[in-house]
């Protein structure tokens, strides 16, 4: 049998083709650090960004932005929803090491959980809020009402976190990671948890119907 190892060089990026029986061609794209950054912010953000957005972001030029978004439209890491604006693709979180979100999967996320498996929201151990969350879309809405207190309490206990990888959400529980990572405090860290979870949200409701 057959074994083969191809580079294809170019300016902004190289692919690796890994080492396979012949016949078999599985690409993997080994980015520049300019481009992970842009394909990490857009991941973070969860939401259609504009070239100009991301060079203020990563502190690059503008059109160095656009020439690296075109780059990875044509490798199929970002898409374009609207005029000028990007957003990571599926096959972009997947060079960025995540796993790949199937429509059952998604479904799977969306769905209510027994009262058991819900999040209860707490402002301290053995003080209950009488407030909890069955699904995703639940904890949206209650994470806009529930106090700064029970908030800043759950966040570095990474109560948000486990709650999601018990959900089946690996994806957004890294990214509630990230936010706690960054010690924010009060309003601002609802805010920033709040549009998290909305956004991811409904990313996972188009993956259902497609």
């Amino acid at each position: 049998m057959k074994f083969y190892a191809k580079i294809e060089k170019h300016p902004l990026y190289y692919t690796i083709i890994n080492i396979k029986p012949y016949g078999e061609h599985v690409g993997i794209m080994q980015l520049n650090p300019i481009k992970k950054r842009i394909l990490e912010e857009l991941w973070e953000k969860g939401k259609p960004q504009k070239p100009l957005e991301i060079a203020r972001q990563l502190g690059i030029k503008n059109q160095q932005a656009m020439m690296h978004l075109l780059n990875l439209k044509s490798m199929g890491y970002v898409s374009t929803p609207e005029r000028n604006t990007y957003t990571i693709t599926e096959q972009g979180k997947e060079a960025l090491g995540m796993p790949k979100t199937t429509k059952n999967q998604a479904a799977q996320i969306l769905n209510p959980v027994p009262h058991e498996r819900a999040f209860h929201f707490y402002t301290r151990i053995g003080h209950f809020t009488g407030t909890s969350a069955n699904s995703l879309q639940d904890f949206c809405d209650k994470i806009q009402k529930v106090s700064t207190q029970t908030i800043e309490f759950h966040m570095p206990r990474k109560d948000f976190e486990n709650w999601l990888h018990n959900l089946g959400d690996d994806e957004l529980a890294k990214k509630l990671a990230t936010i706690r990572e960054q010690n924010l405090s009060g309003e601002q860290l609802r805010q920033k948890i709040y549009e998290t979870a909305k956004n991811r949200c409904e990313e996972l409701k188009k993956l259902t119907t497609q």
